[in-house]
């Protein structure tokens, strides 16, 4: 019997397609992964082994199953997303313990393609911070076990490093994607806006928050982002073979720092495509000074909102006090015209550049600990710290990726971000997957099972 567990999602689906392989057997396979590993990594707030091993069964009794693209393959879905018959608690105790009555758009799309659910992976209390831990676990960086997964996404990505599955499903509403990507060695994309269904929480943080896909290869990113998007995600069939580069390893928000190895990082992946063809020259985006003042009313408001309605007293004090800065704000962002503004003051800079080049991180993950019993200014501060590169992207609403490429001092991976204009998902794999080819990464963590 083949060991599935640890392959591509294009390899796995494949060969379920020419029947080389059950689906059940795929699953199980991941599925014992899991049993031997999460203990270590915490990925997983629930496992489905049951469902999952009958939802294989079905996807093997499909008439259509030569034509799936993701046919048997296994996933792990964010728990702040519906999944049809398991409850969504957001990682906290405050929300309603009530199974869903129907998939979300994104695990419709998914199963409809022949993927199976086989869990629910951990997140911060209502998705709040870039580190993944509360009442229901904590996620571990694969890599590291030392640091946080990183969050919200936290639990879908360690579940991916681990190899527990070949894909997730998270989302990104300041970084959320990105940020536990580039910690775990994992490629992910934050589409633009309208591109993927969105529907998170109560109103999608104003509609910065995307759906999107965790995965380990860019050919399994691009199918998975195809299937949630309804429409294949490729570059121009023409595509200029030279695009106009521009790389900054500056911070976007006033005060943090980027260290030497995130921005050696970005020099480092500056050169690769330099010397693959492209126009790569060194340009600062104008980012406002207000950034971080924007960046905040935002983050907070969104969680303002989405804790409306909950007990309080059934919140940890960091995601009450969180919310209650918010709601000062959600009136003044209500009505988008900070993000309109910033928006049009980035919009020369990318008709002058086809892509941005930044770090993806300021520096590594914090160290992995009960940080939902911490502070709100604490956790604020730890969070900005290492995580200043992504916010931007999700208050223009435009495409932004993680890519590993490097590595730092301690052996885990490093990585960069790619951002584009609206539009651009299929150039922006296009660069990613020439990063790949150059300088390709160890697609999981060397675990010992």
């Amino acid at each position: 019997m083949t060991d599935w567990a640890g392959r591509t999602a294009v390899e796995i689906a494949a060969a379920v397609r020419a029947k080389e392989a059950a689906p059940r057997e795929v699953v199980a396979g991941h599925l014992a992964r899991i049993e031997r590993l999460d203990a270590r990594i915490g990925a997983f707030r629930v496992v489905r082994t049951e469902a999952a091993l009958a939802e294989a069964d079905e996807v093997a009794a499909r008439p259509d199953l030569a034509e799936l693209p993701l046919a048997g393959v296994p996933v792990a879905v964010k728990d702040n997303i519906a999944v049809r018959g398991e409850a969504t608690l957001v990682g906290s105790a405050a929300t309603p313990d009530t199974p869903a009555g129907a998939d979300h758009v994104t695990v419709a799309r998914l199963r409809a393609a022949g993927a199976v659910v086989v869990g629910l992976t951990n997140v911060p209390e209502l998705c709040v911070f870039g580190t993944t831990e509360g009442v229901y676990g904590t996620a571990r960086n694969p890599w590291d076990t030392s640091r946080t997964a990183g969050g919200s996404s936290g639990g879908s990505a360690a579940a991916v490093a681990a190899g527990m599955v070949p894909l997730a499903l998270g989302n990104d509403g300041m970084g959320s994607l990105r940020i536990p990507a580039a910690n775990c060695g994992l490629v992910t994309i934050k589409p633009g806006h309208g591109v993927v269904p969105a529907g998170i929480g109560e109103g999608d943080w104003f509609g910065m928050s995307e759906n999107g896909p965790l995965a380990t290869t860019v050919a399994d990113l691009r199918l998975m982002l195809s299937v949630l998007a309804a429409a294949d995600v490729a570059p121009p069939e023409e595509a200029p073979g030279a695009l106009r580069i521009a790389v900054s390893a500056r911070s976007p928000l006033a005060g943090v720092g980027v260290s030497a190895p995130y921005a050696g990082a970005a020099r480092d992946a500056a050169g690769v495509l330099m010397r693959a063809g492209h126009q790569v020259r060194r340009a600062e985006p104008p980012y406002p000074l207000s950034l971080s003042v924007t960046s905040l009313a935002h983050w907070t408001a969104g969680t303002a909102v989405d804790a409306a309605g909950l007990d309080s007293r059934l919140l940890t004090r960091r995601t009450r006090v969180h919310a209650a800065i918010g709601r000062r704000f959600v009136n003044r962002v209500r009505d988008g015209a900070a993000r309109e503004g910033l928006r049009r003051r980035l919009e020369p800079f990318f008709a002058e550049y086809d892509v941005l080049l930044t770090p993806a991180l300021a520096r590594r993950s914090p160290r992995s600990g009960p940080w939902h019993e911490r502070g709100w200014l604490r956790n604020v501060l730890a969070n900005t710290n290492y995580s200043p590169m992504t916010p931007p992207w999700n208050l223009t609403g435009w495409p932004a990726m993680a890519v590993p490429f490097g590595t730092l001092p301690s052996g885990a991976p490093a990585a960069v971000q790619l951002v584009g204009r609206p539009g651009s998902e299929g150039e922006l794999l296009r660069v990613a997957e020439q990063l790949e080819s150059l300088r390709p990464w160890h697609r999981t963590a060397p675990l010992e099972d």
